[in-house]
């Protein structure tokens, strides 16, 4: 018993170590990162994404950065686009963009592995924007582009506009407090794919011995080895179920432990090919495009990560020493004790900016918590006259599920969600007994988590005091 204790500590102690070297990294990153979706408008990049050309291109590699935004968010975007006349090409330039060229996956790479491998991320994630403008259509022909627009187009809402541009934006309290609730809502999103991506990370780096990896991983044999990394890599992805930045201690566990410089770059970009999404790409567009995506996207992630690590290999900048900062057990003071406190103090700014009680911009997808742009929500859905917006489809077939549930056969609606004000069945509804001896009943488990965490932003367009029962 005492041996798996310390079996146990000893991971959960590198796990705990790992996040406090990269808790301000972070906590800025998610805070940059929701600034400036609030702050740039995105309608006008929008209209000029139809065709596959060098400016559209561009326009759809920006429009991603903007967009900043978990890997099953991004999905879901990428389609939406596409379902309102998009390339698909542009489309899925704006889907790796919008996880693989971002604020926040940049601080941490730099602070658990350094700078080196932020470059070599942005220059690898430059090259499959490259290589998706040329190879999409040798994927996908005009027609079955074609067949796969009209299979999408049912689900996706029309977008509306905004007007405010970015020096108007800059002068509204409102749209610091909307970034605020982005940043919060990107953390709401990807809180599992963090824990999971720091607590595997931390036992595999303190348990499984460097001879494990090198069975899976070959090393000594040069160009080959690379080749092989490069190729193998984005497939431990596929079944780690570990996206977007959660999947940054992995590549550094991976690193430590031997894998090429190349390696470490394709499994980073590999969270775009989880399971979770290949079946979310299957849903979307048919098993026999989804199967395409993977082909497509597999070689263009091993191809990146062998051109940059050719690249650092012919510059003498690929690092010398296999460590990570974070990988240490340690929990370093100075520093780092300073900014994490800062950074304590910011994220209770974001919070507080996040829950102030205003005319909302945006909406809060009921399920996950995530902010979504009503211009351009993933997925809507109508109920009792109230709009409800969606950061993807899975979460608005979750909301379909939860309000078969929660109505039942009889149709006995007796409740009503403070959160949402969806009216449930008190039956079979998640429930909380209040501190003032009320009962709330809600739609699903996500409008309950947003109720305890106090959030007064429902997801609709209508603002409700927390405890209401109108």
């Amino acid at each position: 018993m005492r041996h798996a204790l310390d079996w146990f500590g000893a991971g959960l102690r590198e796990s705990l170590a790992m996040l406090w070297a990269t808790f301000w990294p972070l906590v800025l990153g998610f805070s940059l990162s929701g600034l400036v979706q609030s702050m740039v408008p995105r309608d006008g990049l929008r209209s000029a994404l139809g065709r596959t050309t060098p400016q559209s291109t561009a326009r759809a590699t920006v429009l991603g950065v903007v967009s900043s935004s978990c890997s099953y968010a991004a999905s879901a975007m990428s389609r939406a686009l596409f379902a309102r006349g998009a390339s698909l090409s542009n489309s899925l330039v704006f889907m790796v963009a919008s996880t693989n060229l971002v604020i926040e996956l940049g601080l941490v790479l730099y602070f658990l592995l350094g700078w080196q491998f932020v470059v070599a991320e942005f220059a690898g994630g430059l090259l499959m924007v490259v290589g998706l403008a040329l190879l999409t259509r040798r994927y996908f022909s005009a027609e079955r582009e074609e067949q796969l627009r009209i299979r999408v187009r049912r689900d996706v809402p029309d977008e509306h506009p905004s007007s405010a541009r970015v020096g108007e934006r800059l002068r509204d309290p409102r749209y610091y407090r909307e970034g605020a609730r982005y940043s919060l809502g990107d953390v709401t999103m990807l809180r599992k794919e963090l824990v999971a991506g720091f607590v595997v990370a931390g036992f595999l780096s303190v348990h499984v011995p460097t001879t494990w990896w090198s069975h899976v991983f070959l090393s000594g044999h040069g160009i080959w080895g690379l080749l092989e990394n490069a190729a193998v890599a984005p497939l431990v992805a596929v079944i780690s179920f570990v996206c977007s930045v959660g999947n940054v201690p992995l590549a550094a566990a991976l690193w430590i432990h031997g894998v090429a410089f190349g390696g470490v770059i394709s499994f980073v970009f590999a969270d775009l090919v989880t399971l979770p999404l290949l079946f979310i790409y299957r849903r979307f567009y048919g098993t026999s495009a989804a199967l395409r995506l993977l082909f497509l996207l597999w070689p263009l992630m091993s191809l990146a990560g062998v051109l940059v690590d050719l690249a650092f290999r012919a510059a003498r900048r690929v690092p010398s020493t296999r460590h990570s900062a974070a990988l240490s057990g340690h929990f370093p003071l100075g520093a780092t004790l300073v900014m994490n406190c800062l950074a304590a103090l910011v994220a209770l700014v974001v919070w507080v900016l996040a829950h102030h009680r205003d005319h909302e911009l945006g909406a809060t997808d009921p399920v996950c918590g995530m902010r979504v742009d009503t211009g351009a929500p993933a997925a809507t859905r109508e109920l009792d006259g109230i709009t409800y917006y969606f950061c993807s489809l899975r979460c608005a077939q979750k909301f379909n599920q939860a309000k078969d549930h929660t109505r039942g056969d009889d149709g006995e609606l007796d409740a009503v969600d403070p959160v949402c004000t969806m009216r449930v069945r008190s039956k079979v509804a998640p429930f909380v007994r209040g501190t003032n001896g009320v009962t709330y009943y809600f739609c699903s488990p996500g409008c309950r988590s947003t109720f305890l965490a106090a959030s007064s932003t429902p997801p609709g367009s209508t603002t409700i005091e927390r405890g209401s029962t109108a």
